[in-house]
């Protein structure tokens, strides 16, 4: 494993795939819901990420509904969700428009979340993770499905500084929810 030494505090980058969404006739893909499956997942993100001590300082969500109702059922798992900012240019975004809207992130946030859409994140995850604990880098490039959960670690004075190889993956789970 490489070593991740830097300056500044210890910052966690947590991105976070929207749940499983529907694809009924005739509606936008920006407007798409999620689907039963999503409906019981994206909680079940919500408590994993509390579980871990995953919770975020601030949270960036695409506007997408799909992307929008996986971080409202996700952050009422928690007492008191962090502020969000939700953020058109993260539908469909690309590493370089995912990085853009990070590094805009102020400096005091230390846990920032990020919710929106794939294959951005997959590749945002990949070009930003230097090195991985375990399988977890192996494990993103097999597969990133709905709800997976990718937290990148590293230190810096502030988000701009964060760029390619700079993090070190430290986790990456798949949350389901049960069926009823």
């Amino acid at each position: 494993m490489t070593a991740r030494a830097g300056t500044g505090p210890l910052r966690r980058l947590v991105v976070l795939r929207h749940a499983k969404s529907a694809w009924p006739e005739g509606v936008e893909d920006h407007r798409r819901p999620l689907a039963p499956r999503g409906l019981r997942d994206a909680p079940a993100a919500g408590r994993a990420l509390a579980e871990a001590d995953f919770l975020p300082d601030l949270a960036l969500c695409s506007t997408a509904v799909r992307a929008r109702r996986t971080w409202e059922l996700a952050s009422a798992e928690w007492g008191t969700p962090p502020p969000v900012r939700y953020d058109r240019r993260l539908y469909a975004a690309d590493v370089p428009e995912l990085l853009e809207v990070v590094h805009e992130a102020p400096p005091e946030v230390e846990t920032l979340l990020l919710v929106g859409h794939n294959p951005g994140l997959e590749e945002l995850v990949l070009e930003l993770a230097g090195d991985g604990l375990d399988d977890t880098l192996d494990r993103v490039r097999t597969k990133f499905p709905t709800s997976a959960i990718a937290v990148l670690s590293w230190h810096g004075t502030g988000w701009p500084a964060l760029g390619p190889r700079a993090a070190l993956l430290t986790s990456f789970t798949v949350p389901r929810g049960r069926k009823r």
